[in-house]
């Protein structure tokens, strides 16, 4: 039965008259609404690569949430190096170049659909060299924004055919056999598809791995 006589102390407490003088409260936590990402995509938002690069591929990106209901108001952001395994930034060690092919840009954000999948297209990456004798593996940083998240979710995107160069990724080298698998999409018609699953209560479960930066 509800007591409806109990009177909790509000969040912040009453004060008459000048409200300068009222004492800080607690605010009320919060976790991002439905409408949070209104403004960011854009019309090419998704092109990561112009329409008429060579190679270009889309990547499907599907977002399931721990009910294994698609995340139909997911957004993706990815980043990723060039063909040759460049970025145009002065934090590439080999220094700032433009990007292979002309007009790759690196970047791409795109909103999910009703069925939780977002499309970017792009072209694959080139693998990436280490202060190590083991390169990076060609891999998409994926960053995952949905409802109910108060910060994104970071994980990478490998690609099937490169499993040679998966063994001595020093990223994937760190993840069990299990781990690794979850993180390489699949190879279908035009470009490659994979699955983000957010959430498992299973250790063990289907839940992709994510990274902490």
């Amino acid at each position: 039965m509800t007591d409806h006589t109990a009177k909790p102390a509000p969040t912040y407490p009453v004060v008459p008259g000048d409200f300068t003088t009222a004492p800080f409260g607690v605010t009320p936590s919060q976790t991002v609404g439905p409408y949070w990402h209104i403004g960011l995509p854009w019309t090419d938002g998704p092109d990561a690569a112009p329409a008429d690069s060579p190679g270009r591929i889309t990547l499907a990106i599907t977002v399931i949430d721990g009910a294994r209901t698609p995340v139909a108001d997911a957004m993706i952001e990815t980043w990723q190096a060039d063909t040759l395994g460049r970025f145009n930034h002065p934090d590439d060690p080999r220094g700032a170049v433009e990007l292979t092919p002309a007009g790759f840009r690196g970047f791409a954000r795109s909103a999910a659909d009703p069925t939780g999948t977002a499309l970017v297209h792009t072209v694959k990456p080139g693998a990436q060299p280490t202060e190590t004798d083991a390169d990076e593996a060609p891999h998409v940083n994926v960053s995952v924004f949905a409802r109910g998240m108060l910060d994104r979710l970071v994980t990478r995107l490998y690609f099937p055919e490169d499993a040679d160069a998966h063994a001595t990724d020093p990223v994937l080298s760190s993840l069990s056999e299990t781990e690794r698998a979850k993180l390489v999409a699949t190879k279908v018609d035009g470009g490659y598809s994979w699955t983000v699953y957010v959430q498992d209560e299973d250790a063990n479960g289907v839940e992709t791995p994510f990274f902490e930066l």
